[in-house]
Order: structure tokens, then sequence, then C-alpha cells
């Protein structure tokens, strides 16, 4: 072998030596923060579920941990033993509890995971059905100062979109007093605050029907199988699985105002309405879109034309032409325009 080919290969040696072994950005320190990262977040995930338990009223046990983060019973005892040493988790006979140590962590991480649902509803185009999953990644890799400048941002905002408190910087949430929808009465009028997510199909039903926090119902029928009830104009049936995972406060007449309120879908080309809201399922760049087009509470609006298929349809407002498919149109409220003052 000649000098040249000895220092070629001496060199290859060095530089493959150098992206294995280099301080922070070699391969072998790639894969060693990998691991603390990927112990990190079992960790925190463990965390969360323990608060979410806790929050629940059920008790944690090692079973639980097992079967909410998909790891084995060796996983999950190591898991326990770690969060033990760290004075974040304590037992008592077979059951887990955080300690309060363990619990500011755990709501800490909900914080984040909250405003991060925020801003994917308000800022982004993301559908809502991938807010969760987002959030989930999200959540562990912000820093503290950059959860605060996203808390800024957003407003400080109290809730997250599906109507879940964001606990404050010091881990404060307010009491929550609603009702699942199935113990109301027949006859009652409530407002939708909160709509649990998971498990994702059945959260997944429940938007597809156009529920969403904000929404005023009514309660037609009670039966042990189902609830029915009256959602802006429309009659829906609700399995008692489905009418569970949809959370309410009773409203005073007071606080049900004029609805229900007609869609802007229901009318007819050649009729006209006042526009009276728009629904908060409605957000972020899309809601921005209907106002920057004129469709503001007072504004008059006129069907003017349906497509071949009947969806778009277009609309008259403030002397311009739109055209806004059923599942928009749907979002937006009216009243007749003889009632507009």
């Amino acid at each position: 072998m000649n000098p040249l080919e000895t220092l070629t290969i001496g060199l290859l040696l060095l530089a493959a030596g150098a992206m294995v072994f280099w301080p922070e950005r070699g391969l072998l320190a790639r894969f060693r923060a990998a691991r603390l990262r990927s112990a990190r977040i079992r960790l925190e995930d463990a965390l969360k579920h323990l608060y979410n338990r806790e929050y629940a009223k059920r008790a944690s046990t090692p079973e639980s941990l097992v079967e909410d983060l998909s790891v084995s019973s060796d996983e999950a005892g190591k898991l326990i033993v770690r969060l033990e040493a760290l004075g974040l988790l304590e037992r008592r006979g077979s059951e887990l509890r955080l300690t309060p140590e363990g619990r500011s962590y755990a709501l800490r991480i909900i914080r984040v995971h909250r405003l991060w649902e925020r801003y994917l509803a308000d800022e982004t185009t993301v559908s809502e059905f991938d807010w969760h999953k987002q959030a989930e990644r999200r959540e562990h890799l912000i820093s503290a100062e950059e959860e605060a400048a996203l808390d800024s941002r957003l407003g400080h905002p109290a809730y997250d979109p599906h109507g879940d408190p964001i606990p404050s910087p010091s881990g404060e949430l307010p009491v929550q007093r609603w009702k699942a929808l199935p113990s109301l009465d027949e006859g009652e009028v409530a407002g939708i605050v909160h709509i649990e997510d998971e498990p994702p199909d059945l959260y997944a039903q429940l938007i597809a029907q156009g529920f969403y926090p904000g929404m005023k119902l009514r309660v037609i029928e009670q039966r042990p199988e189902r609830t029915l009830v009256e959602a802006e104009g429309n009659e829906v049936a609700l399995a008692r699985a489905l009418a569970s995972n949809l959370s309410v406060v009773p409203l005073s007449a007071e606080d049900r105002g004029g609805e229900p309120f007609r869609t802007l879908s229901s009318l007819q080309p050649g009729q006209r309405g006042v526009v009276s809201s728009i629904s908060r399922a409605c957000r972020g760049l899309q809601r921005r879109r209907l106002m920057d087009l004129g469709v503001v509470p007072g504004a008059v609006i006129e069907a003017v034309m349906k497509s071949v298929s009947g969806d778009p349809v277009a609309y008259n407002i403030r002397g311009a032409t739109i055209a806004l498919r059923k599942q928009h149109a749907d979002m937006i409220f009216i009243r007749e325009e003889k009632e507009r003052k």
C-alpha cells in the first residue's frame, strides 16, 4: 500500500470516527440524546396518565399504566421505580398516587398540550381530528420560555378547543360544574362546554355530526339507549356512549337568547336574511376569511343562485357575489330581514 492510499484510508477512518464519536453532533451522541428524550417522554406520558385518572376520580395502578401506555409489565415497573426515585409518585398498596411535585409536573405538560391544541385550532388549517395527535408530539419539545410566548400570542386562553380548561402557569384549574348530556331532563336547554376527544372514533362521530363547544341544544327525549336533541334546527339521535361524551351546562331563559337561529344554507334563491352570528365551530383562517368577505353580524345576505349540483350556492353580500359551500353556510346563523333594526 502506497503512502497516498494509507493517508486516504486514515482520513476516511478519522472522518468515520468523527461522525460516530463527535461530541453533541456525532451519531453516538445523537443516539444517547434520542434515548434520553424517549425516556423523558415516556415518563411525562405516565405522569399525564396518573393525573387524568386522579382528575376523573379513578385509581391508578401498574395495570392501568400498562394498558394506557401500551408497555410491558416490566417497563411499567421500571417507570414506577423511576418516578418514585424522582419524588413524583408514591405507592399506597397497589394504588399509585402523584406527589405534589408530580402533580405540578403533570399539569405543566397538560398546559402545554392544551395551548398547542388552541394554537392549532385558531392559527392553522390543521384538521380538528389531528389537533390531539400533533399536540401529543409537541408537548414534550417546548421550553418554559417558548410556552410563555405561545400563551401570550394566544391571548392567555382559559380553555382549549374541546372545552378542557388550560391550567394556569401556577397549575390552577377552574372548578368544573358541567354535567353529562344524558343527565338532563327532557325539555331542558343547555350549552355544550366540553367534548371528550377520546376515544378518537367517538370524537370523530360527534364532530361529523357538527357538535362543538358553545353550541346550544334542547333535549327532546331521554331513553336508556339514546338521547334525542334539537341542535341548530336539526334533530339528532345520540347513542348513550356518544351523549355521555358531551358535557353541558343548563341554560336559563336569559342565557338562551334568541336561538335556535336559521342557518344561511336554509335560504332559497331570492330570499334574504340578516347575519346573527358565526358558529364557534368556524375558527382561525376560515373565520377570518368569512369576516373579510363581509359576513359579520348585522350584514344583509341574499341567496342568488344554486350551482347545478346545489353546492356551492352564490350569495350577494354588500354588493359582492360570493360562493359558499353548504358546510360553510351551515356555520352562519341568520334571522329574518324584517327583524333588522
